[in-house]
């Protein structure tokens, strides 16, 4: 319960993270079209995928085979895999079934991954007015695909974790200890992403005005020297 209570909370971080760079995209973007025309992306250009959308969840998703691949042969036929706080087991699975429940997370969470940073690549093509934006899409992107890397590196873990017990009957660390390490370091990282994005933000604005004062300081020049 406590590891799909961690991967609903990196959901709903992905998602906050997603929609707050998605607004200020569109409000910079919305800013510069009222002062200026954006230049529109050339008719049949699109924004290629790139690998490097989603290479930690890919990444993750090899380690997790190559993982699970060492381990098979020393697994007991019934696998350990929840456990008392004490730390005994007091639920099993087949050996087949664990791997199983393994593997398949990880490769649902990385075509996850890349069915959305290949959906939004889709939707910015159709737009055509990606020069604008504030901070590059292919950021946004990586940003977007990479972090869903976050559960999977708690999931990897706690396999790591049942792995070790069922093989040398040793635990590694709570794993919701870990889980907490991981989603600070992810809470971080998101929260310098969207300082520099705000920074960016008002960097841009002062500009902006700037550039409009200016302007208009000079055409006020311009008509009381005609006058």
């Amino acid at each position: 319960m406590t590891i799909i209570i961690l991967i609903l909370i990196a959901i709903f971080l992905l998602g906050l993270g997603g929609g707050a760079v998605a607004w200020f995209l569109f409000r910079h973007r919305q800013a510069v079209k009222s002062k200026e025309p954006i230049k529109e992306t050339a008719k049949g250009d699109t924004l290629p995928f790139h690998w490097s959308y989603i290479i930690a969840p890919l990444a993750i998703l090899i380690l997790s085979i190559i993982l699970t691949a060492y381990f098979y042969h020393q697994l007991p036929n019934e696998v350990a895999y929840h456990f008392k706080p004490d730390g005994s087991p007091d639920r099993w699975l087949s050996r087949g079934a664990a791997i199983a429940w393994a593997v398949a997370p990880q490769l649902l969470l990385t075509l996850l991954a890349g069915a959305i940073t290949w959906g939004i690549t889709k939707l910015l093509s159709l737009s055509r007015q990606t020069e604008g934006a504030l901070i590059k899409p292919e950021r946004v992107l990586s940003l977007m695909g990479n972090i869903i890397a976050l559960p999977q590196i708690v999931l990897l873990f706690a396999m790591l974790d049942i792995f070790s017990y069922n093989s040398y009957q040793m635990h590694l660390m709570p794993v919701w200890v870990f889980a907490l390490i991981i989603m600070v370091l992810g809470g971080t990282v998101l929260g310098i992403f969207f300082v520099q994005t705000i920074r960016r933000a008002w960097a841009t604005t002062r500009e902006h005005r700037r550039i409009t004062a200016l302007r208009s300081d000079s055409s006020d020049r311009t008509d009381t020297n005609q006058g």
